[in-house]
């Protein structure tokens, strides 16, 4: 009996968010549906990350419909999951219980079976809430341990600190620091764990060892998800999985590559090879692949590379014999350990199927991609793209001012911004940190949590004031306001709980969305009102009793 290998599909959430800026529509998911209730997937990510923000910021529609139509489109066919930032779920700011238990309560009545936390600093009591309340309400809490390297410093750049009486340190993020996080996730409650490597940057050696040091003291499912951003992601998802992996994050081909994460249809040629049973159902993943090209078709001003694979049915595949070869070999050498040849011939599988290069700046500077690309955006705005390196250079200074954060949203973001402002500074003649973020304020001041290495005492004092670490006080926590709008009838902003924490969690971009909800609704309301006959003329024809006009107002109202 072949052993089993689940997947947990990626494309409806992360796929999308990855490769074309979560522009997918409620019509184009609809489109796939009934092939993924067929496919019959170990599960599904189709909510969370930028999902909520961009439904409503982009495409004016509404989060929960989409998640609540997903989940009677698969009809139980594959588990839901979702992804939350623990405490501060979405966004930057530290939510009290009370939202956390809302936004958990309601995320699982609609479709949520498994919800995956992270915590950007891999601070477990960040995360501690959320795990309480998924399981509380009968879902399943997939505990999520950042995957992070150590900044890189020069010979020359250790001296000088030490001469300065600065502490630089040794290996931070080492196999036996995943581990210690994953033993703690578990003793808190996780049912399964997964390695989060956004940034693609899990070698397929350190992969290996990595699986096989969980898989020998963690007894919960094991799960890897990683990126193909800098070229390791099918080399090393493949070392997973002769390591004993329990399930792998995978996106659909014609989604899949750069910096996404690997093609199912890829890992399904390598299980193969390997003896692995997935349990999806290839004729339903053809079919939704063969969707999907015509829906990235629909959002190519989103796709930045425009590299479409060749087109692949794996119910009806037999590859030709240099691809034969090549799957061949990587598992093979997967199985002998030989993890430089696997991500030789992996890249070589990867360049088959017209991947994107890897990402060779990615790679040596060992950020994630899109904190690269929104450091490049803000150098734009000061007409400085030239000093690009410079960044990158500093990034790892700024990283340890901070206390060493993993590089993950929504820490990458704050270093990478703070990088560029202390190269601003800079070229104004002002020494660094000069001009200081919120963010990284908060971060530095110990707002966001415990950092993975302590932060220097005067330098906390000098960005936030205080030498002490502070944590965020959720008890300070004020809720949104949810005001009536006399414009539309004096009808309240947000209309239920669901609405209430969409303005909770995304309060600018849900206040313009609510508020377009309501003045559809009043003008609907009106202008059918208008239309309707008189009263009296009516009941002279005999036509509607008055109870009937006042079930007919009470709906209009309710619209």
């Amino acid at each position: 009996m072949a052993k089993s290998l689940l997947i947990r599909d990626l494309t409806l959430r992360d796929g999308q968010q990855s490769q074309f800026a979560t522009r997918m529509t409620q019509t184009q998911v609809d489109r796939v549906l009934p092939f993924y209730k067929e496919a019959k997937f170990y599960a599904m990510e189709v909510w969370g990350g930028a999902v909520p923000d961009s439904v409503m910021r982009f495409l004016n529609e509404n989060p929960w419909t989409r998640l609540e139509s997903i989940r009677d489109g698969v009809a139980g066919a594959s588990k839901l999951t979702a992804l939350s930032r623990g405490r501060n779920l979405f966004g930057y700011t530290p939510y009290p219980d009370s939202v956390i238990e809302g936004f958990c309560r309601n995320s699982v009545k609609s479709g949520i079976d498994i919800m995956r936390v992270f915590d950007a600093l891999n601070d477990i009591d960040n995360m501690t809430s959320t795990i309480r309340f998924v399981k509380e309400n009968g879902a399943m809490a997939d505990c999520a341990v950042c995957y992070s390297v150590d900044p890189k410093f020069s010979l020359g750049e250790r001296l000088g600190a030490f001469f300065k009486g600065k502490k630089i340190p040794g290996v931070i993020f080492d196999i036996k620091y995943f581990v210690k996080k994953a033993k703690e996730l578990e003793k808190a409650g996780a049912d399964m764990i997964t390695i989060k490597d956004m940034a693609g940057l899990v070698d397929p050696d350190t992969s290996a060892k990595l699986i096989k040091a969980l898989k020998s003291e963690i007894a919960v499912p094991i799960d890897l998800h990683t990126h193909c951003t800098p070229g390791y992601g099918t080399a090393s998802i493949l070392m997973a999985m002769v390591s004993g992996v329990d399930i792998v994050d995978t996106v659909i081909m014609n989604f899949s590559g750069g910096p996404a994460a690997p093609a199912f249809e890829i890992v399904q040629l390598l299980a193969d090879r390997l003896g692995l049973d997935t349990g999806v159902k290839l004729s339903a993943v053809a079919s939704i692949n063969r969707e999907l090209r015509g829906i990235r078709e629909e959002l190519s001003k989103f796709d930045q590379y425009k590299r479409l694979p060749p087109e692949i049915d794996l119910d009806n595949f037999e590859p030709d014999a240099k691809l034969k070869s090549l799957l061949d070999g990587a598992a093979e050498a997967a199985v002998a350990g030989k993890t430089g040849d696997v991500l030789k011939l992996s890249q070589a599988i990867e360049a088959c199927f017209n991947y994107p290069e890897p990402d060779e700046i990615v790679k040596r500077a060992q950020i994630p991609g899109g904190m690269y690309t929104n450091m490049m955006a803000q150098l734009k705005e000061f007409k400085l793209e030239q000093l690009v390196n410079e960044v990158l250079e500093i990034v790892p200074q700024v990283r340890l001012d901070a206390g060493v954060p993993p590089l993950v949203t929504p820490t990458s973001q704050i270093v990478g911004v703070q990088a560029v402002n202390c190269i601003v500074d800079k070229t104004q003649g002002k020494p660094f940190y000069s001009n200081v973020s919120k963010n990284f304020m908060e971060l530095v001041k110990g707002s966001y949590g415990i950092t993975p290495f302590p932060v220097d005492p005067d330098f906390r004092e000098r960005i936030a004031g205080v030498r002490e670490e502070t944590p965020y006080d959720t008890g300070a926590y004020k809720k949104q306001d949810n005001p009536e709008l006399p414009e539309y009838g004096s009808l309240r902003l947000a209309q239920n709980e669901k609405e209430e924490l969409l303005l909770e969690l995304f309060p600018s971009v849900a206040d313009k969305y609510l508020k377009g909800l309501r003045k559809a609704e009043w003008e609907a309301s009106a202008s059918s009102q208008a239309e309707w006959p008189s009263q009296e003329t009516e009941a002279a024809q005999g036509r509607y009793s008055s109870k009937f006009w006042e079930e007919e107002l009470q709906l209009a109202m309710e619209c």
